[in-house]
C-alpha cells in the first residue's frame, strides 16, 4: 500500500456515537413496540470523528478542529480522542452548545431505532474569532485538510472561507464532504465529495438533469479542482475542473449498514491526496473502502491491510 504517514487536519462537526446492543424476544404489553434487552453498550467518536478514526487506521497522524459541549457526551468524546492519540488542541468546549449524541439500538445485527440528542447552535462570534486565531498553528506542517460538514452550526460560511483561504495559501489540498444545497460555501476547495442526492439538490437542475450537467453546474459555482460524486450501488463518478469524467463501479457484495460510509470515503481520499496519489487510484481505493464498511453494522474502520490488493470484500 503506497500510503506513508501524513499529518491531516480534520475540521467539522463532532458528535458521540452510542451503540446499544441486545436482543428482542417480545413485544411490550404497554404499546406495540419491541422490547430490547440490552447486553452491551459502547461509545465512540462520531460525525467528523469517524473520519478521524478511519484516517488513524490508515496510518495518518490526525489533528482535529471542531467543538463539543461542556457536557458528559463532550467529555466522553474528548476521552475517546485522547485514547487514540489525536491532537485535540483545536477542539473547543462550548458551554452554549450540546454535544450531538446518536444512540443506535441494535438487535440481532439490525438497527431497530436511532435516538438523537442534539440542538442546532450557531457558532458564536466570540468563539469563531478564537477558532480563526488558532488556524495558522493548526495548519502548521499539515499535508491535507478534510472537512466533514454535518450542518450542526460549527462550520460557518466565514470560518469555511478562512480555512479554505489559508489552505490554498499554503498549497495544502482540501477535501470537503458537504452538506446542504449551497455548495458555494466551499468555493475554492481542492475536491468536493457529495453523494448523488446532495449533488442533484445543490445543482438545482431537477431530477431529469444528466449527471454531467449536474457536475458542470456545481463546478461552475464552486470552482473546485475536482468533483467526486458517490452514487451508492453505482459507484463513484469523478469530474475535473473542465468536467472531464471518469466512472468507477461499486464493489459491493452485501449492504448491511451505510452508517459512516461517507466519512470513510473522505478519509481514504484525503490520505491518498496527502500522499500525492493520482485521483483515479484514490477513487479505486475509496470504492473498496466503501464496500467494506457497508458490510458491517455501525461505523467501521478500514485499515491498510483491508485496502491491499490481496484482500477482498466478503
Amino acid at each position: 500500500m503506497p500510503f506513508q504517514p501524513k499529518r491531516i487536519l480534520v475540521c467539522g462537526d463532532f458528535m458521540l456515537d452510542v451503540y446499544t446492543l441486545g436482543s428482542v424476544e417480545r413485544i411490550s404489553p404497554e404499546a406495540p413496540v419491541p422490547v430490547l434487552r440490552v447486553s452491551s453498550e459502547n461509545r465512540r467518536p462520531g460525525g467528523a470523528g469517524n473520519a478521524v478514526l478511519n484516517l488513524l487506521s490508515l496510518g495518518m497522524e490526525v489533528r482535529a478542529l471542531g467543538r463539543v459541549g461542556n457536557d458528559e457526551a463532550g467529555h466522553q468524546f474528548l476521552e475517546g480522542m485522547a485514547a487514540e492519540n489525536v491532537e485535540t488542541q483545536g477542539i473547543f468546549q462550548d458551554p452554549a452548545t450540546q454535544t450531538p449524541q446518536k444512540n443506535r439500538m441494535i438487535a440481532s445485527g439490525q438497527q431497530i431505532v436511532r435516538i438523537d440528542h442534539e440542538t442546532f447552535t450557531p457558532l458564536s462570534k466570540e468563539l469563531e474569532e478564537k477558532v480563526v486565531k488558532a488556524l495558522p498553528s493548526l495548519l502548521k506542517d499539515v499535508d491535507a485538510v478534510a472537512i466533514s460538514d454535518y450542518a450542526k452550526g460549527f462550520l460557518t460560511p466565514s470560518l469555511l472561507r478562512e480555512i479554505i483561504r489559508l489552505a490554498r495559501e499554503k498549497k495544502i489540498p482540501l477535501i470537503v464532504d458537504p452538506k446542504g444545497r449551497d455548495f458555494t460555501r466551499y468555493r475554492g476547495a481542492t475536491l468536493l465529495k457529495p453523494n448523488l442526492h446532495e449533488a442533484i439538490a445543490a445543482a438545482g437542475l431537477g431530477m431529469e438533469a444528466s449527471l454531467h450537467d449536474v457536475a458542470q453546474e456545481i463546478l461552475r459555482e464552486v470552482a473546485a479542482e475536482y468533483l467526486m460524486i458517490t452514487r451508492s450501488s453505482e459507484g463513484i463518478s469523478l469530474f475535473d475542473h473542465s468536467c472531464n469524467e471518469s466512472h468507477f463501479p461499486a464493489q459491493v457484495h452485501e449492504v448491511k449498514d451505510v452508517t459512516g460510509a461517507g466519512d470513510t470515503v473522505l478519509a481514504v481520499i484525503t490520505a491518498a491526496l496527502a500522499n500525492n496519489l493520482p485521483l483515479e487510484e484514490a477513487a479505486h481505493l475509496a470504492n473498496r473502502a466503501a464496500a467494506l464498511v457497508i458490510e458491517h453494522i455501525g461505523c467501521a474502520r478500514v485499515t491498510l491491510t483491508d485496502l491491499s490488493p490481496s484482500s477482498s470484500p466478503t
